[in-house]
């Protein structure tokens, strides 16, 4: 994303205000996913995570962002956050030393349809990675869908050993 496209967005912090959008993107993003059976599960999901999303924004367990064109204050396009996971000390990967400190979680990254190919995602994860730099957290980590996954191998984001038992 270069300058002048990334002057047409701004990002701001979200509110437990928020929440509302934070969970509806927080069910787009499944649902573009193709992990939303039906409806009934899409309405269970946002409603179960609309008052954590609030909960957690207010505590600052969540930190999350939202982005609005310039052009159009009040109009979201796109967001995503962080869940900050506390995290024992681990060695350093590819380095010497040891990583002390929390995990930046990146979740609920989504940009709406008609806005896709914009720049948007880029410019919203660069805010996030600096975020994180700037706080000395030396962790970030997500899932990718399959169709993010080039976007954060291209910022950097690379295949991890992480199994899961569900």
């Amino acid at each position: 994303m270069n300058d002048r496209d990334r002057q047409a967005f701004r990002i701001r912090p979200a509110t437990m205000q928020d929440a509302p959008i934070l969970a509806k993107h927080r069910v787009e993003m499944f649902r573009d996913m193709g992990r939303l059976p039906d409806e009934a599960t899409a309405a269970e999901l946002r409603a179960a995570s609309e008052p954590q999303l609030a909960q957690w924004v207010e505590s600052g367990t969540y930190l999350g962002w939202l982005v609005e064109p310039v052009s159009r204050p009040g109009l979201v396009v796109g967001g995503g956050g962080v869940q900050l996971r506390p995290m024992l000390p681990r060695p350093a990967v590819g380095t010497t030393g040891v990583i002390a400190g929390p995990e930046a979680y990146v979740v609920n990254v989504f940009v709406e349809r008609a806005w896709r190919r914009r720049g948007v995602a880029v410019f919203l994860m660069e805010h996030v990675m600096t975020w994180a730099r700037e706080r000395r957290i030396r962790l970030v980590s997500l899932h990718a869908s399959d169709e993010g996954r080039p976007l954060y191998e291209k910022l950097g984001f690379v295949p991890t050993n992480e199994m899961r038992l569900m």
